[in-house]
């Protein structure tokens, strides 16, 4: 098959700017192509990489872009226009994977030789949907976000399959230190540093734990990046986030920039005895790829009561949840901390089980499932 990936356009590829569709969407353009398809990755052009090249078997051709903005509308609009420059450098072919909002959306009808048309719903869909009937298969990254899809378009329900995000779990099961914990015992967060994710109910929660003093030496970080153009909230955000909590937690607080070396990354994952995600966007969140990256690790994962999490954790069983709904999100979020923290065979149970849990999204699995739905829609019997 001839399979065409679209990125967005504020983030190039290989993913030296971060940017989790971007890495995944290589890994499995690169699965592709070591089964014998034609693979082409389309991005945005970025200083010191080619207009077109290629990455092993994978071609690489790059558009101009833009650099995200704080504005959604904003975005949208630098979407539509990406979309338009897309649309017209499409190669023919068999199948075209968009990871765009409304590149999908007539694509039929203006490029019938691009191939069939394939949406990522990487996050919850806010009325899209019901712009796609002309799309072949929508790929849903949690029930959650499936359950949405069907709701804003019933007439689509039986071309929307799971899709969860792939994880290299290999890489980051191996990263995990043989031996006793690090002491001290690291709460960790990594992502965006954005006002959805929640992380002032972790630091409040971090506040609160500082009464507890019979619990072993622990700290807090966050990992990530902090600029707009990086999806991030800004520098204002995380100075108002270390004005409001860094005098109380002091050394027991770290803000680290981002990394983007995978195995970096995965050695940072594995340091960590807890990994805390309290996003608070109901509305945004699919299923992000940095907890099942940290459960891979043996981190226990500790979420908030997102939908798009019920395919993931078993609140007792692999991690812990909060109710972010509640009067007081980081109090609920200081309780599980404070009895992870306080009881090492607990959180050695559920690293395990969590880590276990987490081989089901190997790269391996998915690539072969996705191109079993791509010969189906095509009626190629999976050859290349």
């Amino acid at each position: 098959m001839r399979i065409t990936l679209v990125m967005g356009f504020f983030l190039p590829v290989p993913a030296l700017q971060g940017g989790a569709t971007e890495k995944i969407w290589l890994r499995l353009g690169e699965g592709f192509a070591s089964a014998g398809h034609d693979v082409t990755l389309i991005s945005r052009t970025w200083p010191g990489l080619p207009d077109s090249d290629s990455t092993g078997a994978v071609r690489h051709l790059r558009v101009p872009g833009w650099d995200h903005t704080a504005s959604l509308l904003r975005n949208l609009w630098l979407d539509y226009r990406w979309g338009r420059r897309v649309r017209s450098r499409l190669p023919a072919g068999e199948i075209v994977v968009c990871n765009t909002v409304t590149l999908p959306i007539g694509l039929r009808r203006a490029r019938p030789d691009a191939g069939r048309v394939v949406v990522v719903l990487g996050r919850m869909p806010k009325g899209q949907v019901r712009a796609y009937g002309g799309a072949d298969l929508l790929l849903a990254t949690s029930e959650a976000v499936a359950q949405r899809a069907r709701a804003e378009n019933a007439s689509m329900s039986d071309r929307i399959v799971r899709f969860p995000n792939p994880i290299d779990w290999s890489l980051h099961q191996a990263a995990r230190p043989a031996g006793p914990e690090p002491v001290p015992l690291e709460i960790g967060y990594v992502g965006r540093l954005h006002p959805e994710k929640g992380l002032e109910w972790l630091l409040e929660a971090g506040v609160r734990l500082l009464s507890q003093t019979d619990l072993p030496p622990w700290k807090i970080t966050l990992t990530g990046p902090v600029a707009v153009s990086q999806g991030g909230g800004g520098e204002h955000y995380r100075d108002a986030l270390l004005r409001e909590f860094a005098p109380a937690l002091g050394s027991r607080l770290e803000v680290r920039p981002p990394v983007f070396d995978p195995a970096a990354l995965a050695r940072i994952y594995g340091r960590l005895a807890v990994f805390c995600y309290p996003s608070r966007a109901e509305r945004g969140e699919g299923l992000s790829i940095a907890p099942l990256e940290a459960m891979a690790a043996g981190a226990v994962p500790v979420v908030s009561r997102l939908a798009c999490y019920r395919d993931l954790l078993v609140d007792g069983h692999n991690g812990l949840t909060f109710d972010h709904t509640a009067a007081r999100p980081a109090q609920a979020l200081a309780a599980g901390l404070t009895e992870l923290l306080g009881r090492a065979e607990l959180r050695r149970k559920l690293g395990t089980q969590a880590q276990e849990d987490a081989r089901r999204h190997d790269f391996s699995a998915t690539s072969a499932c996705l191109l079993r739905e791509f010969a189906r829609l095509t009626g190629s019997g999976g050859g290349s």
